[in-house]
């Protein structure tokens, strides 16, 4: 039913049932008996009689709650506290919060509708949008669409569904210990629910009292095993894993589709091929390239046509819509489309017909793209190739026509680049490799070859033209947007740099060859490592949104992702506003499927491109802090059996607290005190990112090099804690002051997770799939 105001003042006297309905569904605040009886104007036995009519309402199934909250039975408050359980289209859906277990009927799902600046984007910081888990405050309204909530204020995140590890103390007490870093208590455990000592466990409250402690809900095993610590950031992080019956039955169905020969271009005569790293689970982009007699050359960018095979609204689609993207571990992945899709149909193998979109582009011969156009093809790869197997050849002399194109082409998409010149950053990798029982093998850095950039320019050229191709049309556009630093932080950049005695000038456009300059001018390796950390340290998070506002870092003013529609939302959006735009459509077979016939954009999709946007970026990031916690938790892993050994370690980050430093050529952050610095205070610079001691002078900044040694290394949540070994011998080419500390005796190197690593050395398989932009 659709709510209408109250009248400002209701009818004095005691109510009906039908106008304490009416008073309770259009309060704007909770509605208790105390409320109903002030907007009435009952006083004295008046009052008495009120609560006998909400008793017999409450028996008569007509409202719920209590003296201090009443609302329709079935329904919620106008204002309360809502849990969001799901992201559904980009919206969250939330229920409420204290919906009790035991309730006869599923607690009602609400839309949250977030309020949204000016771009589409939700007003606030980067991480204000709502995710699975959090709480809200919020005003709600029923209409014959449904429940609908307008947040009022975020809430601190509730204890429901924790994960953790069960121990037991030694009077017998369970107590469960978080598996994240952030979280330093353990919680008092309630119910086991059977769960043995050191199993990793969910769990929830086991009431409303904090006091009353947690009930295991579920036992996901041991802590430590192979594939557990994807399997923590997977729960932690609420990202879908398993895929519904019907999305699989429809990819399934989709899978045996025709191509239609007719409708596509054929290109399996062209020798295209894949480059892609050697562990690669799918294989959606291909390239091919000729010299067109000019100084240029003819090139293609070959993409799966997985808008083929995943139309709009359907089962699997909706299913997309909510992952986003595929995520990306050392030992699984969780992909954004059913396997019979990601890793099979949809991916460009070897010496197979594949349905794919093809980007056909003209490079001249300064590298400038000057034409492209875009056609739904069916192609044959040549051959899939390793990174490394490419580079091998192009460096041994024996890489082939294919190859010697490619590269060509390359270095004149280079020469184009280098006069755009994007900003260069150093980015280092970290790559974990594990052996066929899934224990860490080796941790290193991933070698950046000439093969990557290859690939990733005319990945880059490929979503410039989907962008312009589009913009052509007049049609909708996912751009991939990446804005210039604020002025907040090149003020703070500008004061950090001054520390060092040079100068950054707010007046002048900023572009990225601005932050290239001031790289380009630092000879000392030392201080490069501070600047390029404060360079980095300047820029904005990249999200994807409808409006065009450039991408800063690749000095690109129109840029979109194209390349990888089987793990990635936005690429898929691209794709089919191509086939709207371009009139790209295939005829597909009838079937019984339910499956829509149209692979162009749904409607809804038009209608609000900011919300989709928004929704994906989230899941993006998402990911992003899954993948990197989980490669922390590996990392701790593999150093747990070192703790004691001493490490080469650059300094990331400085508080007052203490410093951060990761271990060179290999990643490993953690946290070096301030307490262990010494008996002497230190003063905390903030504009020059810098400790400094008050005694004797001492320094610690972002970016020097230090000799740490590992005193601690926790499996579970990721977390390292080193501390100093000797202030006079810590840096490397920077001159030091200060006191020595006495060097600490080492400690047992034995800590848990010593059985996840194998020996080190020994060959394994590399489980980590590589990224293009």
């Amino acid at each position: 039913m659709i709510r209408t105001p109250h009248p400002a003042k209701p009818p004095q006297g005691m109510p009906s049932r039908q106008q304490v309905l009416d008073f309770i569904a259009t309060s704007e605040e909770p509605a208790g008996k105390r409320e109903i009886a002030k907007a009435f104007g009952l006083k004295g036995t008046e009052k008495i009689a009120l609560k006998a009519l909400l008793k017999d309402m409450a028996e008569e199934g007509l409202i719920d709650g209590n003296r201090t909250a009443f609302h329709r039975m079935g329904g919620v408050p106008r204002v309360t506290v809502l849990r969001v359980i799901e992201i559904d289209d980009g919206d969250p859906i939330a229920v409420p919060d204290n919906w009790a277990p035991d309730e006869p009927i599923a607690p009602p799902r609400l839309r949250v509708i977030e309020q949204r600046a000016k771009g589409g984007r939700a007003k606030g910081s980067e991480g204000a949008a709502l995710r699975v888990g959090d709480r809200v405050l919020a005003r709600n309204e029923e209409t014959d669409a449904g429940w609908t909530a307008y947040p009022i204020k975020k809430l601190p995140a509730s204890a429901d569904q924790m994960l953790g590890v069960l121990e037991f103390d030694g009077a017998g007490k369970g107590w469960l210990a978080p598996v994240d870093k952030r979280v330093r208590n353990a919680v008092p455990v309630a119910d086991a629910g059977g769960a043995e000592a050191g199993q990793l466990v969910l769990a929830e409250p086991n009431g409303r009292s904090p006091r009353a402690g947690v009930k295991v809900t579920a036992v996901l095993g041991d802590p430590l095993a192979p594939r557990a610590f994807s399997l923590i950031a997977i729960h932690k992080h609420g990202i879908p894993f398993a895929f519904p019956e019907e999305a699989i039955e429809q990819a399934q169905a989709a899978a045996r589709l025709p191509l239609s020969h007719d409708a596509r271009e054929d290109l399996t005569h062209l020798p295209i091929v894949a480059i892609d790293p050697s562990d690669a689970r799918d294989h959606d982009d291909a390239i091919w390239a000729e010299p067109d007699g000019e100084g240029g050359y003819r090139a293609v960018v070959a993409i799966a046509d997985v808008s083929f095979y995943v139309r709009p609204g359907s089962a699997i689609d909706r299913e997309a819509r909510k992952r986003g993207n595929s995520v990306y571990f050392p030992d699984r992945v969780v992909p954004m489309l059913p396997e019979v899709l990601s890793a099979d149909v949809c991916s460009l193998k070897a010496d197979a017909p594949r349905a794919a979109m093809a980007c056909h582009m003209t490079i001249d011969a300064q590298g400038r793209v000057t034409g492209w156009r875009f056609t739904r093809a069916r192609v044959q790869i040549a051959e899939v190739i390793a990174y490394e197997d490419a580079q091998a050849r192009i460096d041994g002399g024996s890489a082939g026509p294919v190859l010697e194109n490619l590269w060509g082409a390359y270095r004149l998409l280079a020469k184009a680049r280098a006069d755009r010149d994007p900003l260069e950053l150093e980015l280092p990798e970290r790559r974990v490799m594990l052996d066929a029982a899934g224990r860490i093998a080796e941790i290193a850095v991933r070698e950046r070859l000439d093969a990557h950039r290859v690939v990733e320019d005319f990945m880059i050229a490929a979503n410039v033209a989907a962008a312009k191709a589009l913009e052509a049309k007049v049609a909708p556009v996912v751009y991939r947007i990446h804005e210039a630093p604020s002025r907040d932080k090149l003020i703070a950049l500008k004061d950090y740099l001054a520390t060092f005695g040079r100068k950054l000038a707010l007046g002048q456009v900023v572009t990225p060859s601005l932050f290239n300059r001031i790289l380009k001018d630092v000879t000392d390796e030392a201080e490069k490592l501070l600047v390029m950390e404060a360079v980095l340290r300047s820029q904005t998070q990249a999200y994807y949104g409808p409006r065009n506002a450039g991408h800063f870092g690749l000095s690109l003013g129109s840029y979109a992702h194209f390349t990888s529609p089987i793990r990635r939302y936005s690429d898929l959006l691209v794709h089919r506003a191509l086939v709207d735009g371009y009139g790209l459509e295939q005829p597909r077979p009838a079937s019984d499927s339910g499956v829509p016939a149209s692979s162009g954009l749904a409607d809804r999709d038009r209608a609000d491109l900011a919300q989709i946007s928004e929704a994906i970026s989230r899941t993006e990031r998402r990911a992003m802090e899954a993948e990197r916690e989980t490669i922390d938790r590996y990392v701790a892993a593999w150093l747990s059996v070192r703790v004691g050994e001493v490490f080469d370690t650059r300094l990331t980050g400085v508080q007052k607290f203490g410093l951060f430093a990761t271990i060179i050529g290999l990643g490993g952050d953690g946290l070096v005190p301030v307490s262990t610095l010494g008996a002497e205070r230190f003063a905390y610079d903030e504009r020059g990112q810098r400790l400094i001691g008050e005694q004797t002078g001492t320094e610690f900044a972002i970016g020097m090099i230090l000799k740490l040694r590992l005193a601690e290394a926790n499996p579970l949540t990721g977390a390292l804690k080193f501390e100093p070994v000797d202030l006079h011998e810590g840096a490397s080419g920077i001159e030091r002051r200060g006191t020595h500390l006495a060097q600490r005796e080492g400690r047992d190197g034995k800590r848990p997770g010593h059985h996840l690593v194998g020996k080190r050395g020994r060959p394994g398989n590399i489980r980590h799939q590589g990224r293009k932009r």
